[in-house]
């Protein structure tokens, strides 16, 4: 039997461009999928995109996207990578930009304009090719499930996925007009969100499937605590939702091969390699002393209140402490102050791929105090490294990291200092706990072991949305 035709559909897709943890999953996933359907991936071919590096060549085809009597011009642009044909898109609006999203403030007011030329552009590929499937994902690729209300006769099934609902795409209801939606879209059922357009709406109103990146946060997000204002709607459409857990490429994250390291290791005693060549790099005393780091971005939702608050008690403990990532200028400010005052933090900002992996290679704990987590790629990373996670008990870290004494034999989860609330004291009681957790060597080689043979590859998740797609297929 022959397989049936996959797109793929994201707004960014590593290695070509990342912003964040869209871009691994978008690159990840389609290659397990590949095993079961003829995947295409398909994504906007951004100026900065390294064409001669990926062999990215012209397909000498064209489309012409009309929106509000304003035609559009659309190139598309193709190449094999790892496995896997991609498609790029390319309009100068939407790809002649130095960021992929960036701010109203930034010049970016255009992005509901750039995304639905994306968007249709994906339709007038859907209506060149046929495809049995569209994966979409998050509300840059939201509207195509409205815009193939228009085209019936491609019987073509849509799934959307939610990476994290926080993002929207929320714009001025005079957007309606500059992307060509009809104002009967304009209410409470489809794109009106309190006066405004909101693109994920499209998503979750019109695809067949809805999906989210863990079973917890499926939950989750009907409830006010975590439905960012579409918990109710949500609700209406959960006969739709499901959650499936995120996986890593194992391939890509494998302590065993990975040349970023200072050296590949299976046991615990060259990760101690690891760790000790990390420390004289970055300046840090004290091998026997436990390493906590962070790796992620300096927002709210990284619980980056909790953190800065806790981290001058948290560095006046026998530990040291690695700090990696970009965002909210008030935490630069206040890391950078307090990380001057202590000479067991270290800190660098910015995003390093290599550096990253040197981290999880070299610590014996990573700090997770997410305030809400769709899935979360960290943890999972971290224990395959054999770095033991402390987490808050949200979404996708609940699903990942299990209390230590209640890991099954089964390698589902891993295991981890787990907080069910989140403040300065359950934090600093977690890191307290980790500390005593270090000094058992036996205790903690034993957690070590098994989170490293915990499998949290895509070819589990890829099972799960294969199930999800013939479901779909056959309703």
């Amino acid at each position: 039997m022959s397989k049936k035709n996959l797109l793929f559909v994201a707004s960014e897709v590593f290695p070509f461009a990342k912003s964040g943890g869209l871009a691994d999953i978008a690159y990840a996933l389609p290659r397990a999928l590949s095993g079961y359907y003829d995947v295409n991936v398909v994504m906007p071919l951004y100026s900065f995109v390294e064409k001669q590096k990926y062999n990215i060549k012209s397909m000498h085809q064209s489309f012409k996207v009309t929106m509000n009597s304003i035609v559009y011009e659309v190139e598309l642009s193709g190449c094999d990578y790892n496995g896997v044909s991609y498609y790029f898109i390319y309009s100068p609006l939407l790809c002649e930009r130095e960021f992929l999203y960036g701010t109203p403030e930034a010049g970016y007011d255009d992005n509901a304009l750039r995304f639905a030329i994306f968007n249709r552009a994906v339709v007038e590929l859907l209506k060149c090719a046929k495809y049995d499937i569209v994966h979409l994902n998050d509300w840059q690729s939201a509207l195509v499930p409205l815009f193939l209300q228009e085209h019936q006769e491609l019987h073509v099934k849509t799934v959307y996925t939610i990476h994290n609902l926080a993002y929207q795409g929320l714009f001025e209801k005079e957007v309606l007009q500059t992307i060509g939606v009809d104002e009967k879209y304009f209410h409470m059922d489809a794109l009106e969100f309190y006066g405004k357009i909101n693109f994920m709406k499209a998503g979750i109103a019109f695809a067949d499937v809805v999906t989210t990146v863990s079973p917890t946060y499926a939950k989750e997000i009907l409830r006010e605590e975590f439905g960012c204002g579409l918990e109710g709607f949500l609700r209406l459409h959960s006969k739709k939702l499901t959650g499936i857990l995120n996986g890593i490429d194992t391939e890509f994250f494998s302590p065993s091969t990975d040349k970023a390291l200072y050296c590949t290791y299976t046991n615990t005693s060259n990760k101690r390699r690891n760790k000790n060549e990390y420390l004289k790099e970055v300046a840090l005393r004290g091998q026997k002393k436990p390493l906590f780091i962070f790796i992620g971005r300096f927002t709210w939702q990284k619980g980056m209140d909790t953190l800065v608050a806790s981290l001058q008690e948290m560095a006046s403990m026998p530990c040291n402490i690695s700090i990696l990532g970009d965002g909210e200028a008030k935490y630069h400010r206040a890391l950078e102050q307090i990380a001057s005052q202590y000479k067991n933090i270290h800190l660098k900002f910015g995003y390093d791929e290599s550096l990253s992996h040197k981290m999880y290679a070299a610590a014996d704990f990573l700090l997770m105090p997410s305030v809400f987590e769709p899935c979360g790629l960290n943890q999972m990373i971290a224990m395959h490294y054999g770095t033991t996670p402390l987490v808050h008990k949200v979404g996708g870290l609940s699903d990942t990291v299990e209390v230590i004494g209640k890991c099954n034999a089964k390698k589902h989860k891993g295991c981890g200092i787990v907080f069910k609330s989140l403040n300065n004291k359950t934090l600093l009681k977690g890191v307290e706990n980790a500390i005593e957790l270090y000094n058992d060597t036996t205790k903690h080689t034993q957690i070590i072991k098994h989170n490293m043979n915990c499998d949290f590859s895509w070819l589990k998740s890829a099972k799960v949305y294969d199930r999800l797609y013939k479901r779909v297929l056959n309703g």
